[in-house]
């Protein structure tokens, strides 16, 4: 190496030295800067519950707002489920739902406009704004929730599709039913369920399809039919309202899979997050055994983390639907947990897959955190 290349690659390397430290020392800079503006930073931000605000009303609440109460779809009458007595009270599981809406929104479960509905008048209804929400023993499929522009919120019941037969047909399973006439409400995934059943075992049936579920049951109980085929949990409601309820069974066969929830149009997230969030609360108040006659001592005495968040004692979910701290506990306050509406509206019925999942069923609310 000669002494002049020597130099010249000491002078190269003393550069990138100096280029070195200099950018060591530029960064060292800003990275204090940065800790000197994060702390700064630090100072001037507000507090967690000064940052809490509302989200604005989406174009549903709004409306719900504006009306003064939540528009609600329901049945034309299935006992347990929507139904109505003779003073034109209205009470159900799916009822229930619509409540506990409302108790989160206006804090009052009686600001709801009930709205019964054909199966084949309630997607239209919903379709056009007729009503906020359908909670109508609607079943949740792929082709309703993407084809039909709907949101389903969750599953308020999970049932099965089945037969009711009169006891004088002597059958005891469904494939027996070949020849048999069978009594149908139009419009329904019962009738694709009844269709799809009796093709897949190669069965022939005749078919009597009727526009409204107490036509059905009306001819039915008329001999018209050998059997009707409805969700479980509508048949066992059915045997009830027949002339000789005795003289009838529920056959054991379950031929489909019917999550049964309430829908909301696609397209406004807030106004189905407030729906769904307030169906969860009734499954997690149950799990946590709030109830709605202790809900009052719980809000004073909890120390459970879980449950304090749950009602708003800390931090705030309501904010973030658009509604006040106190949604969740105005929906137990009003409405209950899931458990009590299930005993209130379908006395002597097993819970089955509508139990809880820590006792062996499907009900299962998301973290609400």
């Amino acid at each position: 190496m000669s002494y002049g290349n020597g130099v010249k690659m000491y002078l190269r390397r003393g550069k990138a030295l100096f280029m070195s430290g200099a950018s060591f020392a530029l960064g060292f800079s800003l990275l204090l800067a940065s800790g000197m503006v994060e702390a700064q930073t630090q100072k001037q931000a507000p507090k967690k519950a000064e940052m809490k605000k509302a989200a604005a009303a989406g174009p549903t609440l709004a409306k719900v707002l504006k009306a003064g109460a939540v528009k609600c779809g329901v049945s034309q009458g299935l006992a347990g489920f929507s139904n109505t007595d003779s003073k034109n009270n209205w009470s159900g599981i799916d009822v229930d739902v619509c409540r506990g809406v409302a108790a989160a929104i206006f804090n009052d479960p009686k600001k709801v406009k009930f709205t019964p509905l054909s199966a084949k008048e309630r997607f239209t209804a919903l379709q056009s704004g007729e009503v906020d929400v359908l909670s109508r023993n609607t079943t949740w499929t792929i082709s309703r929730d993407t084809n039909l522009g709907f949101d389903f919120a969750g599953v308020t019941y999970y049932d099965g599709q089945g037969f009711l037969v009169t006891k004088k047909l002597k059958v005891e399973k469904a494939q027996q039913l070949a020849g048999a006439t069978i009594c149908v409400q139009t419009g329904t995934t019962t009738e694709l369920n009844l269709a799809d059943y009796f093709k897949f075992h190669d069965l022939k049936y005749k078919l009597v399809a009727l526009e409204t579920n107490d036509e059905a049951v009306a001819a039915y109980d008329a001999g018209r039919c050998d059997a009707i085929t409805s969700d479980k949990s509508g048949l066992y409601a059915i045997m009830k309202k027949l002339k000789k309820p005795a003289d009838h069974k529920v056959l054991p066969d379950t031929i489909s899979k019917e999550p049964l929830g309430p829908v909301v149009r696609h397209g406004d997230n807030q106004w189905g997050d407030i729906v769904r969030w307030s169906l969860y609360v009734l499954v997690e108040a149950e799990e946590l055994g709030i109830t709605q006659a202790n809900v009052d001592k719980k809000m004073k005495n909890s120390k459970n983390p879980v449950v304090r968040r749950v009602l708003g004692l800390d931090g705030d979910m309501g904010a973030s639907l658009g509604l006040s701290a106190a949604w969740s506990y105005q929906i137990i306050k009003h409405v209950g947990n899931y458990g009590e509406i299930f005993a209130k509206n379908l006395s002597g019925q097993e819970r089955g897959l509508n139990a809880l999942w820590t006792q062996g069923g499907l009900q299962y609310a998301m973290p609400l955190r």
